[in-house]
């Protein structure tokens, strides 16, 4: 069974201070290397606020918008 989550972030959170380099988590759940941030997140900067996408290794597609 599919499942689709909700990730409402379209940048990685920072790893507070105290980490020996910097680390960054993914927020946008498109990341190939969860739990890390490896960049992906720039295809979503262009979304609109409310619009549901679906991601596949061909691209975007907006399949509707929330309630």
């Amino acid at each position: 069974m599919a499942r689709m989550v909700k990730h409402d972030k379209n940048g990685p959170y920072e790893v507070p201070e105290g980490t020996e380099l910097p680390a960054w988590i993914c927020g946008c759940g498109l990341s190939k290397n969860k739990p890390f941030c490896d960049g992906t997140h720039k295809k979503t900067r262009d979304e609109n606020p409310g619009d549901v996408y679906v991601y596949d290794e061909h691209g975007r597609v907006k399949v509707g918008t929330e309630y």
